[in-house]
């Protein structure tokens, strides 16, 4: 097998791939023994004809096309380990020639890993981030906790108010006839939610137990039902349950239940601590962000777009890895939220072209200062590693490999980098904007809660009816 390389324009290369004659009729045998017993040939029972037979009823080529699907993989790995190229995305494949008799050719458009020019890495100024904890922080904190730790109480003695937490039945009309989709029974819907269309939630307000009501809404003129979008409709809806919660006395007695301490005083000052160390584990999070786009800023690079793509395409990859752990395959994903996987791959752009400028750049930084990896901080890693996915730390190497090796060494470089450029960078007094964003991004819980929630696909009315469809079935 030989390869040779062509450079093209905007950091693309084209490798040309030749496989020999010898090799070629090999992968074509193999094809004729993985396919011959569903071939048909009068006079012959399945899977017993002969080479030349089949390649004389159905053409000489009948079994090319599964040898060169098996040969690609094989040889574009064996060219892309003797290119000696950089390679940093996914191959485009052509098929040069295809002929009884001749070297099977094929090219591979590849991108090559483009070169940084670093601009000023040492010392860049980013704004500090203001640690302060206010009282009014302090106070949130706590009435997130007292929330938490409220009773849900029944309530028959009242109507509905704004907060409380229902069970009606409702269907919905448009110029008095019923419409698909519009109706519901047993549902839960807590008042001021935002669960259902703007006026529905407040049309409820002072609806009392058992009775019927009618609530009078107009669907959004962007309404995903373009057949109710922009109409007046009517919602008779009954409550069946009103429930309220009946939050706890913020006083020592809570003070003890939710924490260790037995006073208010004590606890507040416990919230206030961790707060503040919440702000500080955020600022640091959020000054190494801030360093690395001004590196960036500073840098020189040109992207190749088929790199961009790769990196997409692997970003959807872990996406559809975390939703199929949560029991939904992609196809479902996509068929129940309409989303498409040319938006998909629109909506992560932004975000994987930052991922590839910030890895660009710390390998640049990294290679600058000359940061190597001992075998003791390889060891460490390795250990670390095996810890926890529960494997002694030679099986970790095993499963790793020698790529897998390079792989680790070169992350621990680009961590050597990441810590010495955020080390040397300077900062400035906090500005609002910049306070603002790290009092944001102290919150983690709420945060992590909010990704949750963004990863789950949203339920529309075509993934309920999916649903009961299968229920009915079932």
């Amino acid at each position: 097998m030989s390869v040779q390389v062509e450079k093209l324009d905007k950091g693309m290369a084209r490798l040309t791939i030749e496989v020999d004659t010898e090799r070629f009729e090999k992968a074509v045998e193999a094809a004729y023994q993985k396919n011959k017993g569903r071939i048909s040939v009068p006079g012959f029972r399945k899977g017993k004809a002969p080479r030349k037979m089949i390649e004389q009823m159905y053409g000489k080529t009948v079994f090319y096309e599964d040898a060169a699907n098996d040969l690609i993989p094989q040889a574009y790995e064996e060219a892309y380990d003797e290119s000696g190229e950089d390679i940093v995305s996914s191959p485009k494949i052509v098929v040069t020639q295809l002929e009884a008799g001749k070297p099977f050719i094929f090219t591979a458009d590849v991108a090559l890993k483009p070169e940084v020019k670093l601009g000023k890495y040492k010392g860049v100024k980013v704004d500090a981030a203001d640690l302060t904890v206010t009282d009014e922080e302090v106070d949130a904190e706590i009435k997130r906790e007292q929330d938490s730790n409220a009773r849900i109480i029944n309530v028959d003695d009242r109507a509905v108010k704004d907060g409380d937490m229902t069970v009606l039945d409702f269907e919905g009309f448009v110029d008095g006839v019923a419409f698909e989709g519009g109706k519901g029974e047993n549902h839960s819907l807590t008042i001021g939610s935002g669960q259902f269309i703007p006026g529905f939630e407040e049309g409820l307000i002072g609806a009392e137990l058992n009775k019927e009501v009618d609530v009078n809404v107009t669907f959004p003129e962007d309404y995903q039902a373009k057949e109710l979008a922009g109409k007046a409709a009517v919602f008779k809806c009954t409550v069946k349950e009103i429930k309220e919660k009946q939050l706890p006395d913020l006083d020592d007695e809570f003070a003890s239940e939710v924490s260790e301490f037995d006073t208010m005083a004590e606890y507040k000052e416990d919230v206030k601590k961790k707060l503040g160390e919440r702000k500080a584990e955020a600022a640091k999070e959020a000054k190494e962000s801030a360093v690395i786009e001004t590196i960036i800023a500073e840098a020189e690079m040109e992207i190749p777009e088929a790199m961009v793509e790769t990196q997409q395409r692997q970003m959807v990859d872990e996406f559809a890895q975390r939703i199929q752990a949560q029991g939904m395959s992609m196809e479902q994903y996509m068929q129940f939220t309409g989303v498409t996987m040319a938006a998909m791959m629109e909506q992560v752009k932004t975000q994987a072209m930052q991922r590839i400028e910030s890895r660009l750049v710390l390998e640049a930084v990294a290679k600058a200062e000359k940061f190597e990896v001992s075998d003791e901080e390889f060891e460490d890693e390795i250990k670390v590693m095996g810890e926890a996915y529960q494997l002694e730390p030679e099986k970790v190497k095993e499963l790793l490999g020698e790529s897998g090796a390079k792989q680790v060494k070169e992350d621990l470089c680009i961590k050597k980098a990441v810590e010495f450029v955020v080390e040397n960078a300077k900062e400035s007094k906090p500005t609002k904007s910049r306070a603002k964003k790290a009092d944001k991004d102290a919150d983690k819980d709420e945060k992590a809660e909010k990704a949750e929630k963004a990863e789950k696909p949203k339920r529309t009315k075509k993934a309920e009816k999916a649903e009961k469809d299968e229920s009915a079935e079932e």
